[in-house]
């Protein structure tokens, strides 16, 4: 469904994605960790075609892209980012939110996709006509990806989409994820900084440093420790929680 070959992204001189390659088959979850700064949501931007000016190939279902993208390929391909809060225009209703993809679209039946959007991430009726800030975080973020449902899309890119929220919501929403994905077969490209959100959501995980992917393994790795790369296996270590011994251990590779 995905096909990144030698993906390159510079702003000016600096270079946040180098020469990055993976695929992702119809159906599965693929997972991009790294620390902040990596390059994860910046390949994310590029494929959803937020960024122009990037070297490489990129391919969806088997189309290959350039800098600007088709109706078609966004009713494929949606994103949901990071933070719930910033994500929903706070003058707009959850109504308007989720009917103005339908409406660019002219797709039609308006009011029933979004009672039927709505219903899918569990939220009733009742939220149709709120605004943002008459929502919780986890509220906000169900909104949108019942948002990215919208256009019943193969793909979904999603930002780092828990790490804003509270523990007890993050597992609510990485459950509704998993369910959704089940349901309609999605294809999930999942960034994140959280070793362990990615061990329990996809079947496969690139780990990138300073732009480029340094190691590709399944997700298994990540429970067992075996991975081959220094760099990798110290961000699992990181990622166990603080450990006087392992901090001063810490090594850096820039």
């Amino acid at each position: 469904m995905i096909e990144i070959e030698r993906l390159t992204v510079r702003f000016g001189e600096f270079h946040a994605v180098r020469d990055a390659s993976f695929r992702v088959e119809a159906g599965a979850a693929f997972g991009l960790v790294g620390e902040s700064g990596s390059g994860k949501t910046t390949v994310l931007k590029a494929i959803a075609g937020l960024l122009r000016g990037w070297q490489g190939r990129i391919r969806v279902a088997g189309e290959s892209l350039g800098d600007k993208r088709s109706a078609g390929f966004c009713r494929r391909v949606q994103m949901i980012f990071q933070d719930p809060y910033g994500s929903l225009h706070p003058r707009h209703t959850v109504d308007r939110t989720l009917a103005e993809p339908v409406l660019i679209h002219r797709l039609g039946d308006v009011g029933p996709r979004v009672e039927r959007a709505l219903r899918a991430v569990g939220l009733g009726p009742a939220f149709r006509y709120r605004f943002p800030h008459q929502l919780s975080g986890g509220q906000r973020q169900r909104v949108a990806i019942a948002r990215a449902l919208m256009l019943e899309p193969e793909v979904l890119l999603l930002d780092e989409p828990t790490s804003s929220l509270d523990v007890s919501v993050q597992a609510e929403i990485l459950n509704l994820l998993t369910a959704l994905r089940a349901a309609r077969g999605l294809t999930y490209l999942f960034v994140s900084h959280n070793l362990a959100v990615i061990a329990h959501m996809c079947e496969r995980v690139a780990i990138m440093k300073a732009g480029a992917i340094v190691e590709q393994v399944p997700t298994a790795a990540l429970r067992t420790g075996a991975l081959a790369d220094p760099y990798s296996r110290q961000l699992l270590r990181s990622s166990e929680g603080y450990d006087r011994a392992a901090a001063a251990a810490l090594v850096s590779y820039e």
